[in-house]
């Protein structure tokens, strides 16, 4: 800020001669109609001396443009797309000599600059500029702002997740200068799929084809993702792959290179820490990379001329923002390859409902291999029922069945073995052994869990239970109702003395095992790679995984099991999977058939019967129950919307992390789920966006949250 702006007020004989001054000078110089405020002692920018800027604040009745004046010293760098510093907040009032003073200093972005404003006001003065670096480019704003209006929510929120925070010595570094176009590669295990070939073909002649991926299992996918990107980038544009994970990342950064080699294309992970991160995204930025892999927050990387957009495996939970306003990565490379006219790939082993969707309105092609090479590649899946758990005295001593134990036997004999266990810990939920009810807290009736061998603590409250009885029959003594991954590796590592035991999940997650005879006890999602691929898997207590009273239990149930299963090698390698789950159940014969596209094909045809989504578009407002009413009341929904409840939503847990939506400690809160039929989308996020903006604006009532498309319905 200039030093000028610091100098004290004139005594008041001086200020009639310092406002003609003022007016004098403003009716002299070619400025807006709007009087700027100009620093004391400095003049406007001679040409467009109007700033556009979008302040960073993510209310909702604020989510527009405010207009300020620009000062002559900083016309070069008051360029479009830079970060900006300005005041806000000094009101009308706080206007002296035709300037506008006060307010606080806030972070913003110059959208563009102006002749004139359309303000009738005095305009305050930029305050600086933080840096010449241009971040906000004319597609990234139009992106957001797109993003912004199909979750209802703020632009400034969606350029919180889209622009990176500022590194000012990555920042200071030169990128490194762009690589010419890479040769179109060999389609390689693309030949496997009756289209593959043809689909690389059309991305390196510069097409757009727009393709829903069912994988074959095996270690290949990173491959055929670096093959599709080499073809893009041989057509001369750019492309974009999002994953669920940094372990993915990592799989296809390394088959990029091997693809590609060195120099072209850029890793976006929050791994790589604040400085490299944001090192590599000036590099896409400023057009030095034009290939991009990376987790969530890179669906946003300001790819230059995007030829290809992909995600893999979009039912991960990791593709769907935790901050407002909530967009999942699908949606967002959706409207990136309509507005965009370039490429599409959805890909992984499973096929979601949306997924299905695509294909089913023509708006994707199926991308799939024959039955033939889906025997060459998958597995065999055995299952063990209800019923022969009953008959099999091994499993209800050891909980693990006859069928279960000979395969790991056999599959030892040749490579690692990878047991899926539901839950972490030792033994997350009891039963008296006895007569088998649940074992409750004595304080406040939660579950009792033993997270590790010894101690008996409540899942809810968090207090630790010494002498617990069971209320039903008096017993006390202890059963597990669902075994853990750290009793279950106790258990295998007891009937295989001679053999490693090795553990994967939340607190440790291992990247790969080497391809020697070991058990690998793993929880869902945490599977690490083996080199060679697994002989064998157990998935165990299935019941855990389908019986979760949610509308995807058995979609996220196939898709976990799927995930598992791919790691193993191929029938004909003699890799054998089984399951411990009810065979008749559909998602468990998806398995057994390896059919997740019929799966995810009854599945949309069910939901189209009822109405639920993704055949409809649904909104969730959550809330305290006067607040849910109060706004119930007053948004303007289209015609065609129908309101679900609202319900009481289950409180937090007390002693737990709380969950992003989890009403506060001692609070009750309401759900209300609001649908409309397809096409009607956008009208009802801009209705609940506008209630929403004027609630704001007013400052009454709790707070009420809403959540387009919600990942979790029940």
């Amino acid at each position: 800020m200039s030093s000028d702006d610091e100098r004290p007020d004139e005594p008041d004989g001086g200020a009639p001669e310092q406002l003609a001054l003022i007016r004098e000078t403003v009716r002299k110089a070619k400025v807006p109609r709007a009087k700027p405020r100009t620093w004391r002692g400095a003049t406007l920018a001679g040409e467009l001396p109007v700033a556009r800027v979008l302040v960073n604040k993510g209310a909702l009745h604020l989510d527009q443009y405010f207009d300020y004046a620009v000062p002559e010293e900083l016309d070069a760098e008051a360029q479009p797309g830079v970060r900006v510093r300005v005041r806000f907040g000094a009101g009308g009032r706080q206007v002296r000599g035709g300037r506008r003073e006060g307010g606080g200093l806030i972070d913003g972005f110059l959208i563009e600059r102006r002749a004139e404003s359309d303000y009738q006001g005095a305009l305050a003065a930029l305050a600086y500029v933080v840096s010449p670096e241009p971040v906000l480019g004319p597609e990234l704003l139009a992106l957001s702002r797109a993003v912004a209006d199909r979750y209802a929510g703020s632009l400034a929120d969606v350029l919180q997740l889209a622009v990176p925070p500022r590194n000012g010595r990555a920042e200071s570094k030169a990128s490194p200068a762009p690589l010419p176009p890479p040769p179109a590669p060999a389609p390689g295990t693309w030949e496997r799929y009756a289209q593959g070939p043809a689909f690389l073909g059309a991305l390196a002649e510069g097409g757009a084809p727009r393709a829903v991926w069912t994988a074959l299992p095996g270690p290949h996918w990173p491959a055929e993702i670096a093959r599709a990107v080499a073809a893009t980038l041989a057509s001369g544009r750019g492309a974009l792959v999002v994953v669920p994970d940094g372990r993915a990342a990592g799989r296809v950064d390394a088959a990029l290179t091997e693809v590609m080699g060195e120099g072209r294309h850029a890793l976006l992970t929050a791994d790589s820490g604040p400085e490299k991160r944001y090192r590599e995204w000036l590099a896409v930025r400023r057009g030095s990379v034009r290939a991009v892999v990376g987790t969530r927050a890179a669906m946003f990387a300001p790819v230059a001329d995007l030829g290809l957009v992909a995600v893999w495996d979009d039912g991960d939970s990791s593709h769907s923002d935790d901050n407002a306003p909530f967009p999942h990565v699908r949606e967002v490379l959706e409207l990136r390859a309509a507005h965009g006219r370039c490429a599409f790939l959805l890909g992984g082993t499973n096929c979601t409902v949306e997924a299905a969707q695509l294909v089913e309105s023509g708006w994707a092609l199926p991308l799939r291999a024959d039955r033939e090479q889906l025997r060459i590649a998958a597995p065999l899946v055995r299952t063990v029922g209800d019923g022969e758990l009953a008959r099999d005295g091994a499993a209800r001593s050891a909980r693990l069945p006859s069928l279960a134990w000979q395969t790991v036997r056999d599959g030892l004999r040749s490579g690692p073995v990878l047991i899926q266990v539901p839950r972490r810990g030792y033994a997350p939920r009891l039963a008296c052994e006895r007569c088998r009810e649940p074992a409750r807290c004595g304080h406040c009736a939660g579950p009792l869990e033993a997270p590790d061998q010894r101690d008996l603590n409540c899942a809810w409250c968090g207090r630790a239970e010494t002498a617990w009885s069971c209320a039903a029959c008096g017993g006390r003594r202890l059963r597990a109702q669902i075994v853990g991954a750290r009793r279950t590796a106790e258990e295998l590592g007891r009937a295989f003395p001679a053999v490693p035991v090795r553990t994967s999940g939340r607190d440790h997650v291992l990247d790969s095992v080497p391809d020697q005879p070991a058990l690998v006890v793993s929880t869902p999602g945490a599977e690490p790679v083996a080199e060679g691929g697994y002989a064998a898997a157990l998935l165990l207590d299935g019941w855990a995984m389908v019986g979760r009273p949610d509308l995807r239990a058995g979609e996220e149930a196939l898709r976990r099991w799927t995930a598992a299963a791919s790691l193993v090698r191929g029938q004909p390698e003699g890799g054998t999977v089984v399951i411990v789950a009810e065979p008749t159940l559909r998602p468990v014969q998806a398995l057994v058939r390896w059919d997740p596209v019929g799966h995810a094909r009854r599945e949309l045809a069910e939901r189209a019967e009822l109405g639920f989504p993704p055949v409809s578009r649904m909104a969730s407002v959550t809330g305290p129950p006067e607040a849910i009413a109060a706004y119930l009341a007053t948004v303007e929904l289209p015609p065609e919307a129908e309101i679900l409840g609202p319900v009481p939503l289950p409180g937090a847990v007390s002693g737990r992390p709380r969950r992003q939506g989890d009403a506060p400690p001692g609070e009750t809160w309401e759900r209300a789920l609001v649908r409309v039929p397809p096409g009607r989308g956008a009208a009802l996020a801009a209705a609940l966006k506008a209630a929403q903006a004027a609630r704001t604006a007013r400052g009454t009532g709790d707070p009420v949250r809403i959540r387009i498309d919600p990942p979790d319905i029940g």
